[in-house]
This record gives structure tokens, C-alpha cells and sequence, in this order.
């Protein structure tokens, strides 16, 4: 009958009306959830057709989607470890507790943002129970090569903040003038020396003394020096002998033009690099190219190390640690050094709208989903990795309140369906008498 359909119309009303409500309080409760993803009710006729020339009312339908492509904004925060996304990408999460009894972890879940600070065992996770993925660098920082479409690589993101770290030293750059008038005939022939300490397989602090002796000619100007590098570590021995000639060209003077080697590598004209072999191992030393003014140089009549600069650093205590834009755990130490820990992978899938909804605002992935893949941030469809920020809700709540208004009178109106269906049906009754 075309009145009880009526009737199965207003009922699919009121449960569709419900559920949009239901979408709306969880939206406007969730408004301050930070990396919460809101969600949309949509209505779909339902067409039952004509019976014997009468209308038949079908009723409405509805179908929920949770929006997790939409973004919210980004607002900082004062730790260093609370990381949002500046675009497509997803952190990889696992259960606090399921770490906490096993170690490692079944199921791997994705979140936005989170607000991560390490625990009594120095696992990086949230107050909610989530503990941050990622991969594991090497003891020199570089991170090998693990599988992308699984997350058999991932480890617990795990800091100690006790540790020690020291780097030796296995490179350094000379940029010292060397004076010209003293390679004369008539220069008292001084040499010239400077300490340049460095640091050691074990952190400590050594010493080179590299001498510069001038060679005097009989007439004119030499433009050559030798250059003998002393190592404290190796009781002072000489690790490195040179015999320098310098440049006196219109347009390249002052330039090294040859180096000869007594002990110590030959120099490289390309990169103007020689290696000095020191109790701790080899050092590479950037004297200068040929031709160029980058590295030593011989003008004028002042002897002036201009720049000395070199690698390694001396043992020092972790005081912080932070997440750069590329997802790279770096722990600070106490000395300025900083040295990557892990790698924080960004995972994205082709349809983001299929993926569950979990607690705390994580998300599994489905088939209806499809496979994930795991980028480096910054690098294919994701985004870069934001430290000191969290994503907000994507909840407006103006725009939830007007559709809480709509759909009330949507069931209201509905209801009234019922009473009206009351009536006629009376009507009908009343017929009879």
C-alpha cells in the first residue's frame, strides 16, 4: 500500500537523519583532536518504482566516509618531537604495549601527527600508547637500503640518552698564505709552523705541527717550501714531506704549480688533496688544486693562516633530539655534533579515503585502500616532515552546527510523516461508522 510505504519512507528518514547526526557529534567533539580526520554522511535515494499505477516510496539511505586526504592546519608546538606533514604522506605507528611485551610489532599503523617524547626505555611514543617506526641508520649515520612495500625494515624508533658519541678526524683543509719575499735570496730563511689539533679513534685530542721552511737560492726567488707534517700521536714523528713550488704567472701567481712527496701520498693536482697516515689512521689534507687560490697560496710578505678547518669531533653526551624536514632522527651532543640515528619513512597509498579508522586517530590499511609504499619524505607524492608542529582537526565546526540544524528539521519533518500517516489512516477507519 501506497500509505505504508509512506511509512517505511519516514522510518529510513529518521535512521539516516540519526546517523548523519551521529556523524556530526563525533565531528564537533572531535574539533580539538589533534590529527583527527572528520566524517561525511551522504544520502542516496532509494527507487522502489510504480504498483499497479500507484507510487511506491522508497526512503533514503545513507553512507559514511571518513575524509583522511583532507589536511588540517599545522600549528607548532614547543617539543622537538611532535611531527606533522606539510602535505600526502602518513607516519608509520605501532602499539606501545605489543612492543612492550614482544619487543617488535604485528601491525604496523599510520597516523598523521603525533606528539612523540621517549619513555623510561627511550622509545619515542605518545601519551595515547603509540611508538614512532622507523629505520635504523649505521654506526657512521648512513642509512643501508630496506624493502619499501613492507614493513619488515621498520624498527621502534629507540633513543639512549646516555649515550657517548666522538668522530676522528679524517680530513682537513689548509687555507694558509705563505709570504713570498722569504723564498728570496737574501730572507733570513725561518720557518714557519702551526698546531692544528684533532681528534682520535677514541675522542682524545692530538696534534699536527705542520713546519714550513723556505728554500733560499743563491739569486732571485725560490717560490718553494717544504712542508713536513709532525704527528703527537705518533710520538712526533714525520708522516707527511713535501717540497712545494708556487706559481709566479701573470695569471695564476701565487698558486701552487707542483708538489713532490718525500713521505706521505702523492698530491693530486685535480683535487689538490694529499693523505698523511697518523697513529689513528690516514688524514686527508686539501692543500689546494693546481692553479687555484682556495688552499695554500704564497703572496706578498705576511704569513696568515686564513682558513683551517676539519672533521671529527671529541666525546660528547646526547642533549637533544631532533627530526629534520627528510624524516632523519639526528641526536645532538653536547659538543655540536650531530649524528643521524634513524630515518623516519613517510607511507602513502593510492586511495587514502579507504583505509579503517582506529583509535587515536590511526588508520590500517585495506584492500579498498590499496598497498602501501614507504618514501622518503620529500621525495614522490609525500610531503616534508614538520618537527615542533601537530596537525589539527580537519572539523569546521560553523559548517558541523548548520548541518546539526538541518538535519534536525530533516527529523522533525520526517516524524512528521508519521502523525500525518496517523491521520489519513484514521480517516480511512472512520469510514465504516
Amino acid at each position: 500500500m501506497t500509505i505504508s510505504s509512506s511509512l517505511n519512507a519516514g522510518v529510513a528518514g529518521l535512521s539516516t537523519n540519526a546517523a548523519k547526526l551521529a556523524t556530526v557529534a563525533d565531528n564537533i567533539s572531535n574539533s580539538s583532536t589533534f590529527g583527527y580526520k572528520r566524517v561525511e554522511a551522504d544520502f542516496h535515494s532509494m527507487v522502489i518504482g510504480a504498483n499497479g499505477g500507484g507510487y511506491t516510496a522508497g526512503g533514503v539511505r545513507s553512507s559514511v566516509q571518513r575524509l583522511v586526504d583532507e589536511r588540517g592546519t599545522l600549528v607548532g608546538t614547543s617539543n622537538a618531537t611532535d611531527l606533522a606533514i606539510r602535505g600526502r604522506g602518513m607516519l608509520p605507528v605501532a602499539s606501545s604495549s605489543e612492543i612492550e611485551q614482544t619487543g617488535t610489532f604485528e601491525q604496523m599503523m599510520l597516523t598523521s601527527t603525533g606528539s612523540f617524547r621517549t619513555d623510561d626505555e627511550g622509545y619515542l611514543r605518545t601519551e595515547s600508547g603509540l611508538t614512532l617506526l622507523g629505520w635504523p641508520a649505521n654506526a657512521d649515520g648512513t642509512i643501508p637500503t630496506y624493502p619499501r612495500e613492507t614493513a619488515s625494515g621498520l624498527q621502534p624508533v629507540q633513543i639512549d640518552l646516555n649515550a657517548f658519541s666522538g668522530a676522528p678526524t679524517t680530513s682537513v683543509r689548509l687555507g694558509v698564505n705563505l709570504p713570498a719575499v722569504e723564498t728570496e735570496s737574501d730572507a733570513a730563511g725561518d720557518a714557519r709552523e702551526m698546531v692544528i689539533e684533532y681528534y682520535d679513534n677514541l675522542g682524545k685530542s692530538e696534534t699536527l705541527t705542520i713546519t714550513f721552511t723556505p728554500t733560499i737560492p743563491a739569486a732571485g726567488a725560490s717560490n718553494t717550501w717544504q712542508m713536513e707534517v709532525a704527528d703527537s700521536g705518533s710520538a712526533g714523528a714525520i708522516v707527511g714531506d713535501y717540497l712545494m713550488t708556487f706559481n709566479d704567472s701573470r695569471t695564476a701567481g701565487g698558486t701552487i704549480d707542483t708538489v713532490a712527496e718525500t713521505t706521505g701520498t702523492a698530491w693530486d693536482p685535480a683535487t689538490g688533496k694529499v693523505i698523511v697516515t697518523t697513529a689513528s689512521g690516514p688524514i686527508e689534507i686539501d692543500l689546494g688544486a693546481e692553479d687555484t687560490a682556495n688552499g695554500l697560496t704564497q703572496l706578498g710578505s705576511s704569513f696568515v693562516p686564513k682558513t683551517i678547518s676539519k672533521d671529527g669531533s671529541p666525546v660528547g653526551t646526547m642533549s637533544s633530539v631532533e627530526v629534520d624536514a627528510n624524516g632523519y632522527v639526528q641526536a645532538i651532543y653536547n659538543t655540536g655534533a650531530r649524528v643521524t640515528i634513524f630515518q623516519i619513512p613517510l607511507a602513502d597509498v593510492p586511495n587514502l579515503n579507504g583505509m579503517a579508522a582506529m583509535d587515536y586517530q590511526t588508520f590500517a590499511v585495506t584492500p579498498e585502500s590499496g598497498a602501501f609504499f614507504l618514501w622518503d619524505a620529500n621525495d614522490g607524492p609525500t610531503g616534508e616532515m614538520v618537527s615542533f608542529a601537530r596537525e589539527e582537526s580537519t572539523t569546521d565546526v560553523a559548517s558541523e552546527l548548520t548541518d546539526m540544524i538541518r538535519t534536525q528539521r530533516a527529523y522533525s519533518s520526517n516524524a512528521k510523516v508519521f502523525q500525518t500517516v496517523d491521520e489519513m489512516m484514521q480517516e480511512t477507519t472512520n469510514i465504516k461508522r
